[in-house]
C-alpha cells in the first residue's frame, strides 16, 4: 500500500473517538501542509504527513519515526511534561492501532493538550495579553539563548551562505505558485531587494556570528506556539525536520514572533517585546537585522499559505480566508523590504564634547554605514590646523561663518553619495544653527531617504569637564573650554518633529544608548 494511501486511511479512523484507548468524547483536527494533529481528549497526537517539499522529506517510516523523536527531543527544551513519547501506530488487516500488535506502519508525537485559552494568539485576542506578560516572555526566552554554549558557526562563510539559500528557497519555492494570484512585480521586488541586502551587508551577519549571536534557536516562533500557563510559559512546536531553520541569529527568530504580533495588530506589544529582550541580553544590535529577518519570516508565511492554496482538500470557504492572509503576507514582507532598502540619514549633533562622535562612531559600526565628522573635512579643505587651540579666537580662521558654510557644504555632498549608492550615512557635525538643519532635512527629501537626529545632551558640568581634558592635547576637535560659552550662547534650539528626533544622555553606557536609538530603525 502506498504511504499517502496509507495515511488517508489512518487519518480517517483517527478521526473516531473510539480509535483511541483512553476516553475521548470527540476529536478536533488541525493539518498543516506537513503534518495532520488529533486531539483526543487529554493527549495529542502528531501524524508527520509523507511528503518530500526538498526543505524536509517525510517520505519513509524510518525517516518520520526519527524526526518524530527529534520533535519530542527539541521541544523539551521550552516545555515542561508536554512532549510525554513517541507512540507506534500499528495496523492488523484494515484496522489501525495505538501501539498495539501488528505491524507497525506509522509513528505518533505524544503530547499533553495545552488549553487554547492558554495561548498567547487566544490572550492576544481577549486583551489578555500585558507589559508583565511580554517581560516574562522575553527572560524566558534570554534563558533559552543562554543556555545554549556553542561557539557559533565553525565557518562563518558557510553560515552565511546558508541565509542566502534559505531566503533563495523561499523565492523559488513560491514563484511557480503564485499564478494570478498575487502581484508578481510586488513579489520580484522583494526578492531583488533581499538579494542586494545579503551583498551589501555581508559584514552585519558576520559580526553577530563573531558575537556569539547564533544559537540553536526555536525556528518557528509564534504567537499559536507559545501558552501562557497558571504555573509557567511553554514554547511548543520547533523545528525539527532541517537544522538550517533552526540554526540561526538569535534575531531572526525573535523576527518570527513580532512579525507574527504586528500580523495580528499588536505593533506595540511587539515593539515591547524586542526592547525587553534587548535589555535583558545586552543585544541593541538585534535591531540592525530586525526587518530584513521579518521580510524573511513573512515571506516564510507566505510560502506555506501557497503551498496550502495548492491542497485539493481545501474547501472555498478556507480558500477564501487563506487567500486574504496570504495577500496580507506578501504586502507585509514588503513593507519590511521597503524598511531595510530605504537609506536612512542619521545625524549626531550637539554641543562639543557632548560625545557625538563616540556615539557617530558605534552607530557607524553597528549599522555598517560611512559616519562622515565635521572635524575631519574641515581638515582636510583647511590643512593648516590652529597650533594653540586653547587661545584661538572663536569663530575665525578656518572657523569663520564662510569656512563653517563650506565645511557643511562639503558634508552634505559626501552624504549625498553614499544615499545616491543606497546607503544610510551618519553626519557627525555640531549643527548648532537651524540654517544647516534645514539643508540636510531638505537633502533628506530631495533623496527620498528617512532622517533622524540625534542630539547628544550632557549637564554643562560635565560638558566642561571633558573640555578641560582636552587641553594641552592634540585631538581632532580644536574645540576648547575657552570657548565654552561662546558655543552655548550661539547654539539655537533644536525644533524637530519628534518623530525625527532624538534626545540621548552621552554620559549612559553606550549600550543603552543604542537601545534608545536603534529602534528607530523598526
Amino acid at each position: 500500500m502506498r504511504e499517502s494511501v496509507r495515511q488517508e486511511a489512518l487519518f480517517k479512523q483517527m478521526r473516531i473517538p473510539e480509535f483511541y484507548p483512553h476516553p475521548v468524547r470527540d476529536v478536533a483536527v488541525c493539518e498543516t501542509h506537513i503534518s495532520m494533529v488529533f486531539l483526543a481528549g487529554d493527549f495529542v497526537y502528531k501524524i508527520k504527513k509523507a511528503v518530500d517539499l526538498t526543505f524536509l522529506d517525510f517520505t519513509t517510516l524510518e525517516k518520520r519515526r526519527h524526526f518524530c523523536t527529534r520533535e519530542v527531543v527539541l521541544n523539551r527544551r521550552l516545555t515542561n511534561n508536554v512532549y510525554l513519547d513517541v507512540t507506534k501506530i500499528t495496523q492488523k488487516g484494515d484496522r489501525f492501532y495505538l501501539d498495539g500488535d501488528g505491524t507497525v506502519v506509522e509513528y505518533a508525537v505524544r503530547m499533553r493538550k495545552l488549553s487554547e485559552t492558554y495561548s498567547m494568539k487566544q490572550l492576544l485576542r481577549a486583551g489578555k495579553i500585558g507589559h508583565t506578560d511580554i517581560d516574562r516572555l522575553a527572560m524566558r526566552l534570554y534563558e533559552f539563548y543562554g543556555s545554549d554554549t556553542s561557539d557559533g558557526p565553525l565557518n562563518m562563510e558557510a553560515a552565511f551562505e546558508t541565509i542566502r539559500q534559505n531566503c533563495d528557497e523561499n523565492f523559488k519555492q513560491t514563484q511557480p505558485l503564485l499564478g494570478s494570484l498575487f502581484d508578481d512585480d510586488c513579489f520580484q521586488s522583494i526578492w531583488s531587494r533581499t538579494d542586494t541586502f545579503l551583498d551589501r551587508q555581508k559584514p552585519l551577519f558576520f559580526r553577530r556570528m563573531e558575537n556569539k549571536w547564533f544559537r540553536d534557536c526555536h525556528g518557528d516562533l509564534r504567537t499559536g506556539h507559545i501558552y501562557f500557563t497558571d504555573t509557567e510559559i511553554q514554547i511548543i512546536d520547533c523545528i525539527e525536520f532541517n537544522d538550517r531553520f533552526r540554526y540561526l541569529d538569535v534575531g531572526a527568530d525573535l523576527a518570527f514572533l513580532a512579525m507574527d504580533m504586528e500580523f495580528m495588530g499588536f505593533s506595540a506589544l511587539a515593539e515591547k517585546f524586542l526592547s525587553a529582550y534587548a535589555g535583558y541580553h545586552h543585544d541593541p544590535e538585534v535591531y540592525v537585522l530586525m526587518n530584513f529577518y521579518k521580510c524573511y519570516r513573512a515571506m516564510v508565511r507566505f510560502k506555506v499559505k501557497c503551498i496550502r492554496l495548492q491542497a485539493h482538500d481545501v474547501s472555498e470557504q478556507e480558500r477564501s480566508k487563506l487567500l486574504e492572509k496570504t495577500k496580507k503576507y506578501l504586502a507585509l514582507s514588503d513593507r519590511y523590504a521597503d524598511r531595510f532598502s530605504k537609506p536612512r540619514i542619521w545625524v549626531t549633533c550637539g554641543m562639543p564634547a557632548s560625545g557625538k562622535s563616540t556615539l557617530a562612531q558605534n552607530l557607524s559600526l553597528a549599522l555598517n554605514i560611512r559616519s562622515i565628522n565635521s572635524d575631519v573635512v574641515r581638515k582636510k579643505i583647511f590643512p593648516t590646523p590652529p597650533t594653540d587651540p586653547e587661545n584661538m579666537p572663536f569663530e575665525k580662521g578656518m572657523y569663520s561663518e564662510t569656512a563653517t558654510s563650506r565645511t557643511y557644504d562639503t558634508l552634505f555632498s559626501l552624504a549625498e553619495k553614499e544615499v545616491l549608492k543606497g546607503n544610510s550615512v551618519a553626519i557627525d557635525a555640531s549643527f548648532s544653527r537651524e540654517k544647516y538643519r534645514k539643508h540636510v532635512v531638505s537633502l533628506a527629501a530631495q533623496l527620498g531617504a528617512d532622517i533622524v537626529f540625534i542630539e547628544c545632551t550632557v549637564p554643562d558640568r560635565i560638558l566642561q569637564e571633558r573640555l578641560i581634558m582636552r587641553n594641552g592635547r592634540n585631538t581632532i576637535s580644536d574645540a576648547r573650554i575657552s570657548h565654552f560659552q561662546s558655543f552655548k550662547d550661539r547654539f539655537e534650539p533644536i525644533k524637530i518633529e519628534a518623530h525625527h528626533h532624538l534626545k540621548i544622555n552621552t554620559d549612559a553606557p553606550m549600550n543603552a544608548c543604542l537601545l534608545k536609538i536603534l529602534p528607530r530603525i523598526l
